[in-house]
């Protein structure tokens, strides 16, 4: 059981790599959840402004 999984995961990561190499429309949206993810982190690393 626990080696199927392990295939199966290991497939679909290749698959996935595949995808995202050859398709445009994945490749923007991965770009985009990047971009995202580095603003929110940004956002994060920002101190909190304390209001009087």
């Amino acid at each position: 059981m626990d080696d199927k999984l392990l295939c199966g995961i290991a497939l679909g990561m290749v698959g996935g790599a595949i995808l995202a190499t050859h398709s445009h429309k994945t490749r923007e949206v991965i770009k985009d959840g990047e971009q995202q993810i580095k603003e929110k982190v940004d956002n994060l690393k920002k101190p909190a402004k304390k209001s009087k």
